[in-house]
């Protein structure tokens, strides 16, 4: 079964250093519906609304993508906890926020960083030139660092690292 991703639009943006602007959301959701085209995964994507949104909870559907508008009065963040305690581990969710990874987390949902998720966009092959070219290296090293007194493997990561790892390649 397919693993449900819900991407907090704005903050993914906010990664790429891209403007908010119509065009830029635009892009984001073209890149997106080819990545839920090639790997399968129903997506959907959250933007806020909640300024000079609509009075209900907006919902489109775009090159199978599903676009949720917050309701006016209701942050973005709200509708993805809410969105990842209806899905529970069914879901990823991928965004930088900490508050929303933490309820993800606490609900059983992979959580994904957006600089994270851009590195997986890119190299899919699919952007359409907003995050080509740039460098995407978090700047975290993937390998903790040991101490001397710790015993085996040096180079074998921790089991909640390659957990999580085994997680991340359905991505």
């Amino acid at each position: 079964m397919a693993t449900h991703l819900i991407i907090d639009g704005y903050n993914l943006l906010g990664a790429q250093s891209a403007a908010k602007s119509e065009m830029a959301r635009e892009s984001l959701l073209h890149d997106l519906a080819a990545y839920r085209h090639r790997k399968g995964h129903p997506l959907t994507v959250v933007f806020d609304g909640w300024q000079q949104g609509y009075p209900v909870e907006h919902r489109e559907h775009r090159a199978g993508v599903q676009v949720v508008f917050s309701r006016r009065g209701e942050k973005a963040d709200q509708v993805i906890q809410r969105l990842a305690r209806e899905y529970g581990s069914a879901c990823a969710v991928v965004s930088s926020d900490h508050e929303i990874m933490a309820t993800a987390r606490a609900h059983g949902a992979t959580v994904m960083t957006a600089q994270l998720f851009l590195s997986k966009l890119a190299a899919s092959g699919l952007s359409s030139g907003l995050i080509q070219g740039k460098e995407l290296d978090s700047g975290e090293d993937e390998r903790p660092r040991r101490g001397p007194d710790k015993k085996g493997n040096p180079r074998k990561l921790p089991k909640a690292v390659r957990e999580r790892n085994r997680q991340l390649k359905r991505f």
